[in-house]
């Protein structure tokens, strides 16, 4: 006798209530919120990049000037770093600008292997970020090969430590697993962006802490906003289905060519 009612949950329902969360035995969370996993390759989940994404990871591209100082070398200043920063984020602003709008740019401040120095260039439109990996995967930037693929992560606001957010410190230091963003200035983001920069967190006032910032939903771009669980949760579905159908059709014209 089949006891299940009309609202009784079916298996694709609940396989996708727990996929990319700790529930999900198959899927690493931590590939699916920020697109990198401290296990690499040694990790028991699967790691899936997806066919088609907005977001292109540059793996590593980011090099402080304090990583490239050899031993008894002097240490470079606040300004020098910072200006080797806003430099190398502009010359990647403009570069992956000609495969098309790039909505944000988000470089990693943390330390540990899997996210140190790692890129993150959401664009508008999942053609440009095809393009910009079509473009860059296998060049150079300053001597270092560029190393890209294109990304799960889309709602940073999962990606980010939300300690890191909050207080603008966070008590596991760089190593965190979750991302510490770098911030570019206001005046360099106005210029690049042509809007102003949404703040991760602000002053208090007389408290000397951090507090995060409002967004200004009216100076964000137009038509954007980010996706929901349940639509990023469909989005990988529909990655998945694709991927099955690209195997299937490649397996068939390998049983055709074989005949």
């Amino acid at each position: 006798r089949d006891v299940r009612g009309p609202n009784w949950p079916s298996m694709a329902s609940l396989k996708a209530e727990v996929f990319g969360t700790e529930k999900d035995r198959v899927n690493c969370p931590f590939y699916f919120k920020i697109g990198a996993c401290r296990h690499g390759e040694r990790c028991s989940r699967a790691h899936n990049a997806p066919p088609n994404s907005t977001t292109v990871l540059f793996k590593n591209m980011y090099q402080s000037p304090l990583q490239q100082c050899r031993p008894g070398d002097p240490l470079p200043s606040a300004d020098e770093v910072e200006d080797a920063f806003e430099d190398f984020y502009e010359d990647v602003l403009v570069e992956l600008g000609k495969q098309g709008k790039v909505d944000y740019l988000h470089v990693c401040d943390n330390l540990a292997a899997h996210l140190c120095g790692n890129v993150y260039a959401c664009f508008r439109e999942e053609e440009a970020a095809s393009g910009a990996l079509a473009a860059l995967n296998g060049r150079y930037y300053l001597g270092r090969p560029i190393v890209a693929e294109l990304s799960p992560v889309t709602n940073f606001s999962e990606a980010c430590c939300r300690e890191f957010m909050e207080t603008g410190r966070c008590s596991r230091g760089t190593m965190c697993n979750f991302l510490h963003l770098k911030m570019v200035g206001k005046r360099l983001y106005r210029e690049l962006h042509g809007r102003e920069r949404p703040s991760l967190y602000s002053r208090r006032g007389g408290g000397g802490g951090y507090q995060r910032g409002r967004r200004n939903r009216s100076r964000s771009p137009a038509g954007y906003r980010e996706e929901t669980d349940e639509e990023r949760r469909a989005k990988i579905a529909r990655w998945n289905r694709e991927r099955r159908e690209q195997k299937r059709r490649e397996a068939e014209e390998a049983a055709v060519g074989g005949a």
